[in-house]
Order: structure tokens, then sequence, then C-alpha cells
């Protein structure tokens, strides 16, 4: 799922997995990683107490939604990943952000391997003028992992905006929550992360192009309720 947030990774195996001071996806696929049984059984619980198919009771779950929607964990280490997810579960953090050059990247490496599959015909790569980009959309759900791997949330994407980095609004630092909640330090903290996780070293400035996302819990229910006593809901 790449917010200053979230970054790439490979294993993601989905289309929502950028660098926002949040880290690694994870694939769920592979019945015999434990990490996979775990968040399947995660997914299994909070699909039924989130009411995402109410006719599931009566029916029985179907193939879509026995399959985990993507699965990531916040920042680029584990501390870093429980710290966020902590403001998630307390209703302190409702938003997350990316830096759009990830999407394009990971847009990239599926062109190149695309290109690299037998029968694929001349010029069917992709180009930087025609990346077809894999952004998140209002409605996408994700499960959020903390520092050590495990299933802690199930959340929903709500609004997706790309923007300048000298666009971000304080609405949006403030629902990022980060530090004192203020646009000036969402602007040093992610400054510094965007650089750090470029894997050319690329500078970081105003017309850098960025992902805002703001979301909604599911699951557990109290970091809903949290949030809406924060204003953050």
């Amino acid at each position: 799922m790449p917010p200053a947030d979230r970054a790439f990774d490979d294993a993601h195996g989905s289309s929502h997995n950028a660098s926002n001071h949040n880290g690694s996806s994870h694939n769920a696929g592979g019945t015999h990683d434990p990490q996979a049984a775990a968040i399947a059984a995660f997914w299994a619980d909070a699909r039924i107490r989130a009411r995402l198919n109410p006719i599931e009771v009566y029916t029985g779950p179907g193939i879509s939604d026995t399959v985990p929607p993507p699965a990531w964990s916040f920042g680029d280490d584990p501390r870093l990943a429980d710290d966020l997810l902590d403001m998630v579960l307390k209703g302190q953090k409702t938003a997350t952000a990316s830096a759009l050059r990830d999407y394009e990247e990971e847009a990239r490496e599926l062109a190149r391997a695309q290109d690299d599959l037998p029968g694929a015909a001349e010029g069917d790569l992709l180009v930087d003028t025609d990346l077809d980009l894999a952004l998140p959309e209002p409605g996408l759900l994700s499960i959020l992992l903390d520092g050590s791997g495990r299933p802690r949330a199930l959340i929903r994407t709500t609004d997706v905006q790309v923007v300048r980095f000298g666009d971000v609004t304080d609405e949006h630092a403030r629902r990022e929550g980060e530090g004192d909640s203020s646009l000036a330090h969402w602007r040093r903290a992610h400054q510094e992360f965007f650089h750090r996780s470029s894997a050319t070293g690329e500078r970081v400035d105003e017309d850098t192009m960025v992902v805002l996302e703001r979301f909604e819990v599911l699951v557990p229910a109290e970091a809903r309720r949290a949030a809406r006593r924060n204003g953050l809901a």
C-alpha cells in the first residue's frame, strides 16, 4: 500500500503498495506461509465485523470474499510501523502520503517484467509517458500490519489526491497526526523520508508529486469511534 508512511515492495502483490512513512507490503498468498495464514484468519473475522457482506451469513463466503485485501505496514522500519499503527488505533491518524514516483517505478518494473514474458511483442514495454499507474482509489480495503507483520486493522480508503509537495494543506497534516500535527512538521518529516526512501537519492522540492490518502478504520471499531471523538472521522 506508498505513504511517507508506506513503502513499495515487490511482495505486495497488489496495486496499493507505495512508500509512505509507510513501509513494507506483504502478499497474503501462500498456504504454507504463517504470516499469510494469520492475514487470512484476520480477514475472515474482520470482513464479518465490518459487515462488508451481510448476505454471507446466509449464503456463505464467495470466492472474492475469501481473498484478503493488500496488507502493509507503515514506515521503513518496525518501530515506525508500530508507532504509526498505534496512532491509527488511537484515532489520531486517518491519512497518509506517498511519493508518486514510487507508483511510477512500480509500473516500470511491471512493464519490464511483462516485456520479458515469452511472446511479448516489440513495443509492448510501457514508457514513462504512458505508465499504467496502480494508484489507490476510494473504496480500496487494506489490512494494516504491525512492525512484526501481524495484522491489526482493516481500513478503507475514502479519498485520494495527487498534488505537489508544496500544495499539501494544514488539514492533511492534521489528519496524519504526526509530531505536533502541523504542516511544518509534516513537511520536514516527509521531505526527509521521501529522500531517504528514494533509490536514486532524488531530492524533494515543492514540485515533487505526492499521493495523499484519507482512510477510515473498519476494524477495530473502537479506533473508528476514537477518530470520531478526535474530529478525524
